[in-house]
């Protein structure tokens, strides 16, 4: 393997310590105050991170200092899973608001199908019947009353059975629900009496009103009957609740408290969420805890599956295998024997609403797979493609309900010939993408404005065809562009509101980082097999295509880049990185590529550090737009992201700013931002973490590494960030060696998701279809 030619920066300027800015001399710890759940989850790099939960060190209950927020302003702005700040509903719905609203309803609709089925139960209520009886059997199983098999053989552990497809019409599916706040706001009276406890126990008022969003009108009881009921407040860590915890209960508060042992494992739980899964093993639970203090993790997760806290699951263990490992003989031993000396059988641990997230999603996918029709004769379509990939998608898509299709950005020409196929042939055939800038793109590629909205747009019903009288979107046919962008629980809310008959396609580059939310859906159903799957023949073409596709395979080499496509700039400190990046951007790639500052996104590993988002943004804030930052930091002009919703971001411009709020300009559509919501909502965005960036390109693209970076790297972040230029990619490197070991030895790291086996466990079309 070879290292990055070491390029010229194109003609650049001379240097000056008058161009470092802020951000030149900016001290953060790296990594510190990263978006959890999108830079890798709120201790460490963006996709390096994404591993199943270890433990940590911790004080025990009453060690911790008090209570202090870990930034949720900044968790608020770019992840999913962390809330945002509450807002007064506006007159209109607004797309947030309609897209929130639109989850509810999907949450609603799967809960009451489940209460009629087999299967987990609402968080928060006694465990009964199957459930009951197979929590019984891990205890037994566990504790060596009996041999692993009497868990497999359990009826209760048993999987319920899967809904069929119905032979006629499908089940009449809701209008999406009526508007609501995006967000609950809590009384100033609750507020008030919340901010006492707090005050009580040394934590911050300004916990006060969080606090009592999330937990509601009776947060101030809450939080005196339980302490520990602080930690479903996004920002406040263990050690922190300790210390609250202590402060309110004195002798009382001890590290075996079942109040505190079951908020760790909730808290273990919605942090495992930030990091991309939607389960954990039970193992990796209790040595969490035991890191925690908990002397008895094995009682305290017991505790909290009795309590409904999480639910627990075999989804996708092999028996043989599970067994084997029990009775440590490869099945030699007798059960009985095996029994007495078997270590505890592995389980999976889950939160309801990804269990029943994903249970919908399978349910769903299942029902597309097996309701396709075949009436439309595609022949002539598949023939007259423009490329033989594209042909190859569309001859699949005539005979399949679901297809996964996978490729680079040249590959997203073949999703375009294939809605223009299906629309010629009198279909009702619709694209949607993860941002704007994608849906352009490919509207651009299908020579048709109309051929795709924002995945957002249509489920908010801001955008797209609307839904029929059944609630389902009036389709025959969808695509999903930036597939391995889709979370579960937006999955599921779209595949839910396909009416039967309806083709899905998914498609996506599965080299790019996974989404920001938990669940890895696009991989899982590559990896099911559960579908027909079309790889692309189409390379991205030039220096960068080449070079994006060496690392794809593990390798970053040189490459022939005579028109200065690629371009290395060493650095030596941190320091240097962001004079040298804020020269690139305003000097030398315009004068030199041709590219304009306003067409140059700058790409770096975190938030936090003193290369990172916030100190590049500042620095080119100051070269770029400089200003006072008058409107809450933020002046006319100034490039920024605005975050509607959790795990969702769109490029703007700031416009003004008056008594209603920051005006902007989202792509050409005028944005209103409310005071109290933006600085929890909005940032600048002339640098933006590779996460952020997934799903958009640019003309030019300036890729920051300084040497801090290098425990953030990975396969698919470089993949990622690299990918996102269309005509020229500089690369500021100061990690060394670090760049190639993190290319061909850190791929993607793992998410424990239960989607996989769960498709693999859907029947087939003929076993549906036999009498």
């Amino acid at each position: 393997m070879t290292a990055l030619p070491r390029g010229e920066t194109p003609e650049p300027a001379a240097e000056n310590d008058e161009d470092r800015g802020p951000g030149a001399v900016a001290a953060d710890t790296p990594g510190e105050d990263r978006a959890p759940g999108e830079d890798g989850g709120e201790d460490g790099g963006e996709d390096a991170d994404r591993a199943p939960v270890t433990a940590e060190d911790g004080p025990a209950a009453g060690e911790g200092a008090p209570t202090t927020a870990e930034d949720p302003a900044e968790g608020a702005a770019d992840t999913a899973g962390d809330g945002a700040a509450a807002t007064d509903a506006p007159a209109a719905l607004s797309e947030a608001e309609a897209e929130l609203a639109a989850q509810r309803e999907l949450h609603e609709r799967i809960e009451k199908r489940k209460a009629g089925k087999e299967g987990p139960i609402p968080a928060g209520t006694k465990l009964s019947g199957p459930a009951a009886d197979l929590l019984a059997a891990v205890r037994a199983v566990e504790s060596g009353e009996k041999p692993g098999t009497a868990f497999f053989d359990s009826p209760a552990a048993a999987p319920a059975p899967r809904r069929a497809v119905p032979a006629g019409p499908g089940p009449a599916r809701p209008s999406p629900a009526p508007a609501e706040p995006a967000a609950r706001r809590a009384s100033p009276e609750t507020a008030a009496a919340v901010a006492a406890v707090l005050t009580e126990g040394g934590a911050p008022e300004a916990l006060a009103l969080p606090a009592a969003a999330t937990l509601g009108e009776q947060a101030a009881h809450l939080l005196r009957e339980d302490p520990w009921q602080l930690l479903a407040v996004p920002g406040v860590r263990p050690e922190q609740a300790d210390g609250f915890a202590r402060a309110l209960l004195g002798a009382e508060c001890g590290p075996d408290d079942e109040r505190r042992t079951a908020a760790l494992v909730g808290w273990l739980m919605e942090r495992a969420a930030l990091q991309g899964h939607t389960a954990l093993d039970a193992d990796e639970v209790r040595a969490a805890l035991a890191g925690r203090g908990v002397t008895d993790p094995e009682a305290a997760v017991q505790h909290a599956v009795a309590e409904g806290v999480v639910l627990v699951f075999q989804d996708g263990l092999d028996p043989a295998e599970a067994l084997d490992a029990a009775e440590g003989t490869d099945g030699e031993e007798s059960g009985e024997e095996a029994g007495e000396a078997s270590a505890p059988v592995p389980v999976l641990l889950g939160l309801d609403r990804y269990a029943l997230a994903e249970e919908s999603l399978a349910d769903g996918l299942g029902r597309l797979i097996n309701s396709c029709g075949k009436g439309t004769d595609w022949a002539d379509a598949a023939a007259a493609a423009p490329s033989p990939s594209a042909g190859e998608l569309i001859r699949t898509v005539a005979s399949a309900g679901l297809v996964a299709h996978s490729g680079g950005e040249s590959a997203r020409a073949e999703p375009a010939a294939l809605i223009a196929a299906a629309r010629g042939l009198g279909l009702r055939a619709l694209a949607t993408a993860h941002s704007v800038d994608g849906v352009h793109r490919l509207a651009a590629e299908a020579g048709d404005p109309r051929a795709a909205v924002t995945l957002s747009g249509l489920l908010s019903g801001t955008a797209g065809p609307g839904r029929d009288a059944d609630g389902a979107f009036a389709l025959d046919l969808l695509v999903v562009l930036d597939a391995p962008q889709l979370d579960v629980e937006t999955a599921a809310m779209l595949v839910e509101s396909l009416a039967d008959g309806t083709r899905l396609v998914l498609s996506g580059d599965p080299h790019v980082l996974g989404s920001a939310g938990a669940g890895r859906v696009f991989a899982d159903v590559l990896a099911a097999r559960a579908c027909p799957q079309v790889v692309s023949r189409t390379p991205d073409p030039g220096p960068i295509g080449e070079l994006v596709s060496g690392i794809g395979i593990g390798e970053i080499g040189r490459v022939d880049a005579p028109g200065r496509e690629v371009v290395i700039v060493p650095v030596r400190d941190a320091g240097e990185a962001v004079h040298r990046t804020v020269q690139l951007v305003a000097d030398s790639v315009p004068r030199a590529i041709g590219v304009p500052s306003s067409d140059t996104q700058v790409i770096t590993v975190g938030h936090g550090g003193s290369a990172g988002t916030k100190a590049l943004n500042a620095a080119l804030k100051q070269r770029l737009n400089p200003g006072s930052g008058r409107f809450g930091g933020f002046d006319p002009g100034d490039r920024v992201v605005h975050v509607p919703a959790p795990g969702r971001a769109v490029p703007g411009s700031v416009v003004s700013a008056d008594a209603e709020g920051l005006h902007l300009d989202c792509a050409g559509t005028p944005v209103v931002v409310p005071q109290d919501r933006v600085e929890s909502s909005v940032r600048h965005s002339w640098a933006l973490s590779a996460h952020q960036a997934a799903g958009m390109r640019w003309p030019a693209v300036v890729v920051v590494l300084p040497g801090d970076a290098a425990q953030g790297l990975s396969r698919p972040w470089v993949y990622t960030a690299f990918s996102r230029g269309e005509r020229h990619l500089s690369v500021v490197h100061g990690v060394d060696q670090a760049l190639p070991r993190a290319v061909a030895e850190i791929p993607a790291q793992e998410r424990t998701t239960r989607l996989r086996p769960l498709l693999e466990a859907l029947p087939t079309p003929d076993a549906v279809q036999a009498p």
